[in-house]
């Protein structure tokens, strides 16, 4: 099933999300259906919250369907180190339409929980750092517009009202 992504504005996107205890076929599910919706909208990386369900979930794949190995399910992520520095463009599914350059750690390790619930770690570098940090502050009510200047954030959000009042969000 794909869901609709949510939308800036939604507050569902500015909550931290519930922590995941049940790791059942539900689970399974749902992580499937964030996949497909993921690929649907054209993301690398898909947040719970996205979709309007407050979890700590996050599906990743930044080869976007290229190698399937790559595709990484989080739950219950915790980023645990973090070095280095880079700046890139980047966007959300949440906020369509609009990118920005964001200063980001270059690499970075996340331990997580699988779909059983079994604990692991993984470390990204590059896009899959940007990934796993965006993601992460997803499930902790936060965009990556607040990783930008205070006059960038305001005049994103004055172009979205705009847009909500013309009816295009």
């Amino acid at each position: 099933m794909i869901y609709p992504i949510v939308k800036f504005g939604d507050p569902v996107l500015e909550k931290s999300a519930a922590e995941v205890t049940s790791f059942d076929d539900g689970l399974k599910k749902l992580v499937e259906d964030m996949f497909e919706s993921m690929y649907a909208a054209r993301g690398v990386g898909l947040a719970a919250p996205q979709i309007g369900i407050s979890q700590r979930i996050a599906v990743v794949d930044v080869t976007f369907k290229e190698d399937p190995g790559a595709k990484l399910v989080l739950i219950n992520p915790v980023i645990i180190s973090k070095e280095g520095r880079q700046r890139n463009s980047e966007g959300c599914l949440s906020i369509p339409e609009f990118r920005e350059d964001v200063t980001r750690a270059k690499i970075v390790t996340v331990r997580a929980q699988d779909l059983s619930g079994k604990f692991f770690e993984h470390t990204g570098e590059e896009l899959l750092a940007r990934a796993f940090l965006h993601e992460t502050d997803h499930l902790n009510g936060k965009l990556y517009i607040s990783h930008v200047s205070a006059l960038k954030r305001d005049l994103i959000k004055r172009k979205i009202k705009k847009m909500v009042k013309a009816g295009e969000w």
